[in-house]
């Protein structure tokens, strides 16, 4: 499928990419466009979400929900951050990768999954503009040029489909708009860390056809040194460009029709793998689950992995079309994505032999990825003004793709093909039942069915899943105060059925399991009061899935499998704040609490071959098997948090001097399905900082900014393959950036 990209590389280079370019000449991040706006100074401003497919106050919605404002999101990017920097961003959000900076792993409320492979399924979906970014890959896509991002919290199945039975990260891009508008900014920062950004729209043909490009360029240097070969700074490095155009066609007042095509291009570094830096040492003998002295950040020791190499091109098409008719309205959304390119790797750390495991060969791998996913969906929608509200729709999803493993020294090269067509039908009805009680419930019937074959390097061994299943959720939202809601709400929803077929590359089976489906029950309130300068939000929740999956990952025999138990159990709750203190400081503070447990006396699993295994132990089948039942799902903090305060000094009649700071907590967290010593993590933080001066009414700025301020050393996750690998965050990035808008 390479030659798709040849013709849309050729397609591009006419007036869209000329006018990317001239947008990186003089533009910059737009305003704030969150969607968010105080009624009076010194209030907090309203939060529009679309977690109900229309946008809404979140103090009407019966969600848990957190948005991220533009704000927000350019200091979390400012250092050149990819997807994974929203980890914790929100409470019980968790986002980390084992691929550098594509094939991210989302959890909600503990929900996730760990699997590494390019065809793994995720109990989180990915959102961009209404379009579901299903593969791993294309949930890397970067994030710019938005408006807000939405993290619901909770089953999402009824609009927004399977693979949502933990919730949705929803981004929201800026649209096109009649009036003109470009922004720009350029940063700089340790490393040499570029981060150019850049947008520009308006209208063509006024009242008829607007435009806007926006293109984002991320840049490092290399910084890493190889120990094994002795070559100095020659890891480490990437480049990360994306693009995205829009046109927005409105040829009468009722209709509308909006095409945007993105594109991102990614070359650079993969995740750094590195060896025996947890648990104990001979210098560190009471040493248990913390990096050690073998532990370098800028130092590894790679024998294999060719540079730990990242390369991928991905481009999405989406058209989508509205008509209003009196009362409701038809919209139409279709899109189209490929995604193609490979990620290299040392996974067993390099040739770093000091500590309790060695390799004795050079653990280079290779996975690639050549995909094309299709959407359709069409929904009709009420408008009214009355008490009842109403929509329904229809649904189409279909994915083909490749993946080739290359393994090791030993075997050959291993190519899977894997397709999944599914559909749906779908609808939510809303009701007022009184001035301060109000209903709405959904339903969503979905038949997902998937396909596996080996293309080449090993016998076909086929395998076909298929489910059909019935989501829905009721809720009940009442005002209690003209401040204040309470809500209840029952949901399920279900994760359809998974193929793995990783292993065929390392002469073990195709594994496969069946749907997870979870009912959640959750109770919550929407409150804002001592004239809406303070507001707070929380949910309690409760949720059993039945048949959860879960992907045993490495062990001895580095295998990836995919189980289901017999069931999971969480609970906890959640909280969301905002104290505006005074006109000019604003503080945001969120936690959430969540308690995870695997429920399945008779499930057992592979483990390490050196590490400290806690769990009980015993023969299975003539091999020795750790016992999980009771133990928490992977990489599920129990507690979580953020932290956010801005403060503005105003200067003259349009001027402001800022300091705006961001933290992020991940309470203990155990990273495989079995617990050990070694394997799990203590609580991590960290936190950002940006100090600036805006002019001429925030129409320009210069600021300086930190990234991981402290210089936290977090392990992000692990390896268990015959040695003691981890993986860690973002080293701190201190720069300074110029922006403006007009």
């Amino acid at each position: 499928m390479s030659h798709r990209f040849s013709a849309i590389r050729a397609a591009m280079t006419g007036s869209t990419v000329l006018a990317a370019a001239a947008a990186f000449g003089f533009a910059a991040p737009a305003a704030a466009q969150d969607g968010a706006s105080a009624d009076d100074e010194g209030q907090l401003a309203t939060i529009i979400v679309t977690a109900n497919r229309r946008e809404e106050n979140l103090q009407d919605v019966p969600v848990s929900a957190d948005i991220l404002d533009s704000e927000r999101i350019g200091a979390i990017f400012s250092g050149a951050g990819d997807i994974t920097a929203l980890a914790g961003t929100a409470p019980g959000l968790n986002v980390e990768s084992s691929n550098g900076r594509v094939a991210p792993r989302f959890y909600i409320r503990g929900l996730g999954n760990t699997d590494f492979d390019l065809a793994a399924s995720q109990p989180v979906s990915v959102l961009l503009d209404d379009v579901v970014l299903e593969n791993v890959t294309l949930k890397s896509f970067p994030v710019f040029d938005v408006e807000r991002v939405e993290i619901l919290r909770g089953p999402q199945g009824t609009l927004f489909g399977r693979n949502t039975p933990a919730g949705a990260v929803k981004i929201t891009s800026i649209k096109p708009s009649q009036e003109f508008s470009a922004s720009g900014s350029l940063s700089y920062g340790s490393y040499d860390t570029i981060s150019v950004n850049g947008a520009v729209g308006g209208a063509l043909v006024q009242d008829k056809i607007a435009v806007r490009i926006a293109a984002q360029l991320q840049h490092r240097a290399d910084w890493i040194d190889n120990g094994f070969t002795g070559d100095d700074n020659s890891l480490g490095g990437y480049n990360d460009f994306a693009v995205r155009g829009q046109v927005l066609f409105t040829p009468t007042e009722r209709s509308s029709i909006l095409a945007a095509v993105n594109y991102r291009s990614l070359d650079g570094s993969s995740t750094f793998f590195r060896a025996n830096v947890l648990g104990r040492t001979t210098a560190q003998p009471n040493n248990t689950n913390s990096l050690n002295n073998n532990y370098d950040r800028d130092r590894v020791f790679y024998d294999a992995g060719g540079g730990n190499l990242a390369d991928y091109e991905q481009v999405g098409l989406t058209l989508t079309g509205a008509y209003e008719f009196d009362g409701m309205t038809l919209t139409s959304i279709t899109s189209y994505w490929t995604s193609e390119g490979s990620s290299r790797g040392d996974v067993d750390g390099g040739n770093l032999v000091t500590g309790p495991g060695f390799i004795p060969f050079p653990s280079d791998t290779q996975d690639s990825l050549d995909l094309e996913q299709f959407t359709q969906e069409i929904r009709l929608a009420s408008t009214t003004d009355g008490p009842l509200s109403w929509q329904i729709g229809g649904y189409y999803f279909s994915s083909d793709f490749d993946v080739t493993t290359v393994g090791f020294t030993f075997p050959p090269p291993v190519t899977v093909n894997h397709t999944n067509d599914a559909w749906a039908l779908f609808g939510q009805v809303s009701y007022q039942l009184t001035d301060t009680l109000r209903a709405t419930g959904g339903i969503r019937y979905t038949d997902d069915q998937k396909d596996f074959v080996v293309v080449s390097g090993a016998a076909p061994q086929p395998r076909s899943v298929g489910d059909q299943n019935v989501d829905w959720d009721i809720s009940l939202f009442a005002d209690v105060s003209e401040d204040a809601s309470i809500y209840a709400k029952v949901a399920n929803s279900f994760r359809g059925p998974t193929i793995q077929g990783r292993d065929v590359a390392f002469f073990s089976a195709p594994s496969v399991a069946q749907s997870e489906n979870i009912t959640s029950y959750e109770a919550g309130f929407k409150s804002e009061f001592a004239d809406r300068r303070v507001r707070l939000n929380g949910a309690v929740y409760y949720y059993t899935v039945s048949d959860p999956q879960f992907t045993a990952v490495g062990g001895a025999g580095n295998l990836v499998q995919l189980i289901n138990a017999n069931k999971g159990e969480g609970y906890g709750f959640e909280l969301d704040s905002a104290f505006q203190i005074t006109p000019r400081l604003l503080v945001t503070l969120g936690v959430a609490y969540n308690n995870t447990e695997i429920q399945d006396p008779n499930l057992a699993v592979g483990f390490c071959a050196q590490c400290t295994v806690t769990d009980p132990t015993r023969l299975v089948g003539g091999t020795r098997r750790a016992f999980i039942d009771g133990n928490p799902f992977p990489n599920a903090p129990e507690w979580s948090g953020d932290l956010t305060a801005r403060y503005g000094i105003p200067v003259g009649n349009s001027g402001e001097f800022y300091i705006f700071t961001d933290w992020v907590y991940l309470g203990e967290t155990n990273f495989l399905l079995y617990e050990s010593a070694e394997f799990n993590a203590g609580s991590r933080f960290e936190g950002g900082l940006k100090i600036g001066y805006a002019g001429n009414d925030g129409q320009w700025e210069v600021a300086a900014f930190a990234r991981n301020i402290t210089d936290e050393d977090n392990v992000l996750g692990v390896v268990d393959f015959n040695n003691n690998t981890a993986f860690v965050n973002e080293p701190r990035v201190i720069g300074a950036l110029v922006s403006f808008k007009y």
